[in-house]
């Protein structure tokens, strides 16, 4: 008798579970043979708030972690990612990559983790600063993470272009909320598989997939996101301004020609762009 293999069934991520959408609906994902390969749940604005949930009830303890710990989750996901390399190439692959370019993009956004796992211990003393004043104080500024931040990711690079904004914003102790790869994906969803196995906690990155028309209202206006990380352009650039400023939230877009395989697309300000500074004044010799 013929085997009928056993395929799997995409899910987000969410909370550190792996979740169908509230609404039932699903897209369908073809290969680069034009061929069918599975329905990709279709998230909606109430996913998006349950994800929001999730990453603010994660986001306190993860911004409690010790720098030098997140720095250690972080390159334990490289290591991760490392070991899974073959499985990943594959899947680029299957969606149209070369495999010399599916290799050349699974490794850096290996490297990439494993650079902004240096910089969490590091980044506070750069960024922060002791300030000279005209009164008897001792001044200083240090930064705290700002809480969640929504992330809209490229659909291309689908891997490198998630990993790029999102590991600069976790690593200062931020959760994400983000929109994969409208287009392609799945590379996504397997690499929340490796969130679920890591040390990360649930809730730090939720992963949703769905369409950028029905959710980038959303990420705008949702006053519980501090922050929106997009790359993103025309009228969703728009409609993201238009809420953040309605809803007071900081934005920056990532630039439509971005070469997310450029040493320049790592950057020390990927961490500062989302970030808090704060100040203390106290007085010398009270």
């Amino acid at each position: 008798m013929t085997r009928l293999p056993i395929t799997k069934t995409p899910k987000p991520y969410v909370g550190g579970a792996f979740i169908r959408s509230e609404s039932g609906r699903t897209f369908p994902l073809n290969d680069k043979t034009g061929g069918f390969f599975a329905n990709i749940p279709q998230c909606t604005r109430k996913d998006l708030r349950n994800a929001v949930e999730a990453a603010a009830k994660a986001g306190a303890g993860w911004a409690k972690r010790t720098a030098y710990n997140r720095g250690q989750i972080l390159y334990r996901l490289g290591e991760m990612l490392e070991a899974r390399r073959a499985e990943m190439i594959e899947t680029l692959v299957l969606f149209g990559a070369a495999k010399s370019a599916a290799a050349k993009e699974v490794d850096a956004c290996t490297d990439r983790l494993v650079y902004y796992a240096g910089w969490c211990d590091k980044y506070e003393q750069v960024l922060g600063n002791v300030n000279p004043v005209a009164s008897p104080h001792f001044n200083f500024t240090v930064t705290e993470a700002m809480g969640v931040v929504g992330v809209i990711a490229p659909d291309a690079p689908p891997l490198l272009g998630l990993i790029s904004m999102i590991a600069p914003i976790i690593a200062s102790g931020n959760s994400v909320v983000v929109e994969v790869s409208e287009t392609n994906p799945y590379p996504a969803i397997l690499f929340g598989e490796m969130l679920a196995t890591s040390d990360l906690p649930g809730g730090v990155v939720n992963l949703l997939t769905g369409f950028r028309k029905e959710l980038v209202p959303t990420f705008a206006t949702h006053t519980h996101l501090r922050g929106i990380s997009a790359a993103v352009t025309g009228e969703d650039r728009k409609t993201l301004r238009l809420g953040a400023a309605d809803s007071v939230k900081r934005v920056h877009f990532a630039d439509a020609k971005t070469n997310w395989f450029a040493d320049a697309a790592q950057d020390l300000y990927a961490i500062r762009d989302f970030v808090e500074f704060k100040t203390t004044w106290h007085p010398i010799g009270a």
